[in-house]
C-alpha cells in the first residue's frame, strides 16, 4: 500500500495478458480518490518522460468515473461505481470497463481492461407486495402452486439463494432451480383445506440471498379458500304443526320456512318445492314461494271441507352436485265465527248549514249478521271525537244525529265512520265511511290584526300618497267573506275627514287626500270600518291615529334686532364700553319643532375678531375688550341665524356699529311698569314633549286668556339706574339686557323672550315718547296674563 498526492492506493491484482492488454480488477464498493494503478510502472514508462509528453485517457465507458494524474502516472477512481450501472444484464457474470491511455509525441496506446468485481449490495425482493391465489377448499393433499420468484441485482452466490414460508398448518415451501441457477418456489398444500373454517390464510414469504452477511426480502401471499359444495341445506326444524283459522284471507301467510347451507354462492342458493307425498289438494290451498320457503294461503279455507292439511316441503342448494333437505308440515284448521256483520245507509241528508240544530237526524242506517247465537249479535259504534252519535230507533235501526254545535271554521268536512262488531270468538266486524260536508253561514265578524293603528306621516306629503294598508281577515266563506272598508264619517278642526283621507274599498289602502303641514296640524284620529258582504252583514272598526312628522321646512326669523329698511341695522356704541357689555342681541325664531328649531348663531363677517364676540346659543354679541383709539369707528357685524334640520336653513342681520365718544345719559327716575306674562313652556322641553302635550297647552291657553280678561295693573316701581347704554336709530335703548323700544320691537321682542321662558316688562322713559323693555328671568317675577300686553303697546 502506498500514498502518493494525497491518495490512497488499493490493493488491486495485476493480470498481464498475451495479448498485451493490462487487466487491473477491483470491488464496485471502491471509493472515490482510490488509486487503481500506476501506468507509469505498470506500462514501463519512464515518469520524467510522461510529464513531457501528452497523456489522455480514452475510457469507453463513462469517462467521469477514471482519470490519470499526470505528474505521478497514477490511474484513479473520480466517482464510486456501480457494477450493476455498468452490466446490468444478470447473464454477463464478468463485468469489464475497456479504456486506452494515449501518449502523444510518438504516438503509443495502451488498451486496459478493469474488471468490476460483484459484492452484496442489492437486497432480494418481489415484483408484487401481495401475491394471491384462489385454491378450492376440495384441493387435494400435495397439489403443488407455483409462486412468483423474487429479483436480485447481484450475481453469483450474491443472489436469490433460498425461500421461507410463515409458519402454517396448511402449506409449505419447495426450492425449484432454474437453467441458469436461478432460484423458485412452490407453495405445497400439506393438509386438506375448509372455507367454512377458515376462507382466507395470510402468508410471509421470505426470498434470502446467498451473500455475506445474507440479505432478504418479503411478499405477502393470500390465499383465498374456494367453496365446494360439501355441505347440504337444513332446517331449523324438522317438522311443524301450525293452527289456522278458517276463512283466513287469501295471500295470508301461513309460515316461512327457513333453511340454511354453510356453502357459499351457488352452493348456498336454496329453492324450495313440494315434496311427491303431498296432496294436490294441500298444493292447491297453499302455495310455496320456492326462493323463500314462505307458505301462502291460495284459495277460502273452509273448516267444513278439511280439518287437517300434510305436506313435506324440500330445500335444495343450487350447486353442480346438488344437496338438499326435507321438513314435515301439519296444518290444523280451526273452526271460526266466518261471517261478517254488514252495514246498510238508508238516507243520507249531505250538505248540512254549520247552523243546524240540535238532534237533527243527518242519516238513517241498518246492520245485520248472517251468524246466530253470540256470531249474529252486534254492536254499533261511530269514531271518537265527532259531534254526532247514534241512537237505536227500532231493531236493527240506527239514526245519526248532531250532538254538538257545528263550525265550519273548525272543520268544514267530517268523514264518518260507522263500525259494527258481533260478539263471536274471534269477533268480526265491518264499517262504512259517509262524508258530510258543512255550509258556511255568516257567523264570523272581520278581524282586524290590530285594533289600534298609529301611522306616522311626514308633512309635506304628496296627495294621494300611500299611507297604510288595514286589511281584516273573515274566516268565513265567499260572500261571507268579501270584505268592504270606508272611513266612519267624521270632523276633524271643522273639515270632513272624507276630505282629508279616502281608503281603498276592496283592500283596505289608506291614502292621504291633502299636503299636511306639521305647524298646522299635527295628529288625526278616526275610525276604519270593514263590513263583510253576507245576510245579514257584519262589521268591525279600527281606530286610526295619524301623526304629522315635522319637516325643516321654515327658515328661521329674526325678530330682534329691529329692522326697519332692509336687513341692515345701525347702532352707536361709546368708545368707553367696558369690556363684557352687552352690544346686541340676536334674535330668532323658527316655526318647526324638536332639532329643527333649535338655533345657533354664528359671525358670517367679523370687522375685528378681537372685539366681539357672540355666544352660539343666546345670540348676545358682547365686546371683549375696551375700544383703543386704533380701533375704526366703523364696525360691521353680520350674524347668521341657522336651524338645526338636515339641511339646515338660515337667515342673516348686518349690523352697523359706529363708536361715539360721548355716553348716554343714565336715567335713574325711571318708572318701572311691571307686566308679566306667563309662559306656555320652555321652548325645548315643548319640542321633546311633541305632540303628547298638545291637549295641555290648549287648556292653559284658554286659562290665561280667563286670567287676563279679569286682571288689572300693579303699582309700578323704580327702575334700576342704567350704565353703559347705547342710543339706537329707531328710538331704543339697550342697557345690559334692558331694551327701549318702539311698540314694533316691544311686540317682536315679546314674542321672541316668552319662548324663552323670560318675563318681558316694559315701562315708560321720562318724557313719554318712548318704552323701556325689560328681559329677566321668569321665577323673579309676578305672573300675568299675555293679553294685557294689548293696553302696554299704546304710546303715552
Amino acid at each position: 500500500m502506498t500514498v502518493r498526492h494525497g491518495l490512497q492506493r488499493a490493493a488491486l491484482s495485476k493480470h498481464k495478458t498475451v495479448s498485451a492488454v493490462t487487466h487491473y480488477s477491483i470491488p464496485e464498493e471502491m471509493e472515490a480518490g482510490s488509486v487503481v494503478a500506476n501506468l507509469a510502472t505498470d506500462l514501463g514508462l519512464d515518469v520524467d518522460t510522461l510529464r513531457q509528453r501528452k497523456v489522455r485517457l480514452d475510457i469507453l465507458a463513462n469517462k467521469k468515473y477514471l482519470d490519470i494524474n499526470k505528474d505521478t502516472g497514477e490511474l484513479y477512481i473520480v466517482e464510486k461505481m456501480d457494477r450493476e450501472f455498468f452490466c446490468p444484464s444478470k447473464a454477463a457474470t464478468i463485468c469489464f470497463l475497456k479504456l486506452d491511455a494515449i501518449i502523444e509525441s510518438p504516438l503509443r496506446i495502451f488498451n486496459i481492461e478493469l474488471e468490476i468485481t460483484d459484492i452484496n449490495d442489492n437486497v432480494p425482493h418481489f415484483r408484487r407486495d401481495v401475491i394471491h391465489l384462489d385454491i378450492s377448499e376440495s384441493t387435494p393433499v400435495g397439489e403443488r402452486f407455483s409462486l412468483n420468484n423474487a429479483v436480485d441485482l447481484d450475481v453469483g452466490v450474491n443472489s436469490v439463494k433460498t425461500y421461507h414460508i410463515s409458519e402454517s398448518d396448511h402449506f409449505t415451501v419447495e426450492i425449484q432451480t432454474g437453467r441458469d441457477g436461478s432460484k423458485f418456489a412452490d407453495l405445497i398444500l400439506k393438509r386438506a383445506l375448509d372455507r367454512e373454517e377458515q376462507a382466507v390464510h395470510d402468508l410471509i414469504l421470505t426470498a434470502v440471498d446467498g451473500g455475506v452477511p445474507a440479505r432478504s426480502g418479503t411478499a405477502t401471499v393470500t390465499v383465498r379458500v374456494l367453496d365446494a359444495n360439501d355441505n347440504a341445506p337444513a332446517f331449523d326444524r324438522e317438522s311443524f304443526t301450525i293452527n289456522l283459522m278458517e276463512n283466513s284471507p287469501i295471500g295470508g301467510l301461513v309460515v316461512k320456512l327457513n333453511a340454511t347451507d354453510l356453502d357459499e354462492g351457488s352452493n348456498s342458493e336454496i329453492e324450495f318445492s313440494y315434496s311427491l307425498y303431498t296432496s294436490e289438494k294441500t298444493q292447491e290451498t297453499f302455495s310455496l314461494n320456492q326462493n323463500n320457503g314462505e307458505i301462502r294461503i291460495k284459495e277460502i279455507i273452509n273448516y267444513e271441507d278439511f280439518k287437517i292439511y300434510d305436506m313435506e316441503v324440500i330445500a335444495k342448494d343450487k350447486g353442480s352436485n346438488s344437496l338438499s333437505g326435507k321438513c314435515k308440515l301439519t296444518i290444523l284448521i280451526t273452526d271460526m265465527n266466518d261471517n261478517h256483520p254488514e252495514i246498510s245507509i238508508k238516507s243520507f241528508q249531505n250538505p248540512v248549514k254549520e247552523d243546524a240544530a240540535m238532534d237533527t237526524v243527518i242519516a238513517v242506517v241498518s246492520v245485520s249478521d248472517k251468524d246466530s247465537g253470540e256470531n249474529g249479535v252486534v254492536d254499533v259504534h261511530i269514531s271518537d271525537k265527532l259531534p254526532f252519535v247514534l241512537k237505536s230507533s227500532s231493531d236493527n235501526y240506527y239514526e245519526l244525529i248532531i250532538s254538538e254545535t257545528l263550525d265550519r271554521e273548525k272543520a268544514s268536512e267530517y268523514d264518518i265512520m260507522i263500525t259494527v262488531t258481533d260478539r263471536g270468538s274471534p269477533p268480526l266486524s265491518d264499517n262504512e265511511t259517509i262524508t258530510l260536508e258543512v255550509l258556511d253561514v255568516n257567523d264570523n265578524v272581520p278581524q282586524f290584526p290590530k285594533s289600534f293603528y298609529t301611522i306616522p306621516v311626514m308633512e309635506n306629503n304628496a296627495p294621494g300618497a300611500l299611507l297604510s294598508s288595514l286589511t281584516a281577515f273573515d274566516p268565513d266563506l265567499r260572500e261571507n267573506q268579501y270584505l268592504v272598508y270606508f272611513i266612519i264619517e267624521k270632523e276633524i278642526l271643522n273639515t270632513s275627514v272624507s276630505m282629508l283621507f279616502s281608503i281603498n274599498p276592496e283592500n283596505g289602502n289608506l291614502y292621504a287626500l291633502k299636503t299636511f303641514d306639521f305647524e298646522i296640524e299635527k295628529e288625526f284620529t278616526f275610525h276604519v270600518e270593514a263590513r263583510d258582504s253576507g245576510v245579514p252583514a257584519l262589521s268591525s272598526n279600527v281606530t286610526v291615529h295619524i301623526i304629522v312628522m315635522d319637516q325643516n321646512d321654515n327658515t328661521p326669523v329674526i325678530v330682534s334686532p329691529w329692522r326697519a329698511h332692509g336687513s341692515v341695522v345701525e347702532e352707536k356704541i361709546a368708545r368707553s364700553t367696558d369690556k363684557g357689555t352687552l352690544v346686541a342681541k340676536v334674535i330668532a325664531i323658527d316655526k318647526d319643532s324638536v332639532h329643527n328649531s333649535r338655533i345657533t348663531y354664528q359671525f358670517l363677517q367679523n370687522t375685528d375678531a378681537t372685539l366681539f364676540s357672540l355666544d352660539q346659543y343666546n345670540g348676545e354679541i358682547r365686546t371683549t375688550r375696551m375700544f383703543s383709539y386704533r380701533d375704526a369707528r366703523h364696525q360691521r357685524l353680520v350674524v347668521i341665524a341657522k336651524d338645526n334640520g338636515d339641511p339646515a336653513l338660515s337667515a342673516t342681520v348686518t349690523i352697523k356699529l359706529s363708536t361715539v365718544e360721548t355716553a348716554l345719559k343714565s336715567y335713574s327716575d325711571l318708572i318701572e311698569e311691571p307686566l308679566e306674562y306667563d309662559i306656555f313652556s320652555d321652548l325645548n322641553l315643548y319640542l321633546v314633549i311633541g305632540l303628547g302635550s298638545v291637549s295641555f297647552l290648549l287648556l292653559i291657553t284658554i286659562l290665561v286668556t280667563i286670567v287676563l280678561k279679569c286682571q288689572k295693573p300693579k303699582p309700578s316701581k323704580g327702575a334700576p339706574p342704567c350704565r353703559n347704554s347705547v342710543i339706537s336709530e329707531r328710538n331704543s335703548t339697550i342697557a345690559d339686557s334692558t331694551l327701549v323700544s318702539n311698540d314694533a320691537y316691544w311686540y317682536s321682542l315679546f314674542l321672541a323672550e316668552t319662548r324663552k321662558g323670560k318675563l318681558v316688562v316694559r315701562q315708560p322713559v321720562p318724557k313719554g315718547a318712548r318704552y323701556v323693555v325689560s328681559s329677566i328671568p321668569r321665577s323673579t317675577g309676578v305672573t300675568d296674563t299675555s293679553d294685557s300686553a294689548a293696553s302696554t303697546l299704546q304710546v303715552r
